[in-house]
């Protein structure tokens, strides 16, 4: 816990161009990590029941286009 302490610390001194750069960085770094762990799921099928409850209600009677 000691490290995670010491990067918040950084962060709040960090002066608000390398905030500003820090909060850009970390939310590409942020969508790539989702991006791998999605890919993951879905190769895996961690997502089949729900990629087919959705087919199932875009096919159904009750969904229209948006």
């Amino acid at each position: 816990m000691g490290d995670i302490k010491f990067i918040e610390d950084a962060i709040r001194s960090l002066p608000p161009e390398e905030l500003a750069e820090f909060r850009r960085w970390f939310g590409e770094f942020d969508f790539e990590a989702w991006d791998v762990q999605l890919e993951a799921d879905l190769a895996a099928g961690k997502l089949d029941a729900l990629l087919a409850e959705a087919a199932e209600d875009l096919g159904s009677e009750s969904s229209r286009p948006l």
